[in-house]
């Protein structure tokens, strides 16, 4: 008996709904932009969160190429049932250092790296993955693009919401440090910086100062210019404070799946 080669059918209506989606929330970007004054166009990932691979692969059909996760178990098994498409996977939640091992394989980019033994550990794993993949005449990958994870809540941490609301992130006075350890690393590339806006206050001001640790940064590492900001709900304020990259999940895939 030969093994099935079938894809997962499709389903008309999710990929009409997808579509429709996507394009209002592109639009919502290119209004940003005009009401910023901007020519360059911050670059859109889509995070598919609890959705099914089936959910990725018609986003790669309707022209997506940059998807984030959160999890890395979940972003495991969805990279290797969409291996076919061309896709960059982008991990942008917590992220444990023995889970570094499994992320090196299927990422282009860590959002979330937020203290000194998570470089270490991305690093350390990189170097392993490269090796493997020599002793299998493989092609090496490319150096793994981080981010420093920035945490812009200034309320004293009683006052900071718990559990799914908690945003994580180095403090701003160890951004400068954790850069330097980043760009001294043998596999790691410095690309910028992210950051989550407070739960339940104005994003402009922390994207602001976020976009002003961005400029410190950039004055001795020049190439590293992203700033990862702004989700669903203020992609606005996001772009008119400069983010190059948009991390948005619920507006163009509508609500989560219950999770059992």
């Amino acid at each position: 008996m030969t093994e099935s080669t079938e894809q997962p059918r499709v389903d008309p209506a999710r990929r009409e709904e997808l579509g429709r989606r996507l394009a209002v929330v592109q639009e919502r970007v290119d209004e940003a932009c005009r009401a910023a004054g901007r020519q360059d166009r911050p670059e859109l990932i889509v995070v598919t969160k609890f959705h099914p691979a089936q959910d990725v692969r018609l986003l790669a059909e309707l022209g997506v190429r940059a998807v984030g996760e959160n999890r890395d178990q979940e972003a495991r098994a969805k990279a290797a049932e969409v291996a076919d498409q061309d896709l960059d996977w982008h991990f942008i939640g917590q992220l444990q250092t023995n889970k570094a091992k499994y992320v090196v394989r299927y990422a282009s980019a860590v959002h979330s790296v937020d203290r000194g033994d998570l470089v270490d550990a991305l690093d350390s794993a990189m170097g392993r993955e490269q090796a493997k993949r020599r002793d299998q005449d493989e092609p090496e990958r490319a150096p793994l693009d981080c981010l420093i994870q920035v945490d812009l809540d200034r309320r004293p941490a009683e006052e900071q919401p718990a559990g799914i609301g908690a945003r994580g992130g180095a403090q701003p006075t160890d951004v400068a440090a954790l850069a330097e350890r980043i760009a001294g690393s043998e596999q790691l590339r410095l690309r910028g910086v992210m950051a989550v806006a407070p739960l339940g206050q104005d994003p402009a001001p922390a994207f602001a100062e976020l976009a002003e640790i961005s400029r410190r940064i950039r004055q001795d590492h020049p190439d590293a210019a992203w700033i990862s900001a702004g989700m669903s709900a203020d992609l606005e304020q996001a772009i008119a404070a400069g983010a190059t990259h948009l991390r948005i999940g619920t507006d163009v895939l509508g609500p989560r799946p219950a999770v059992g």
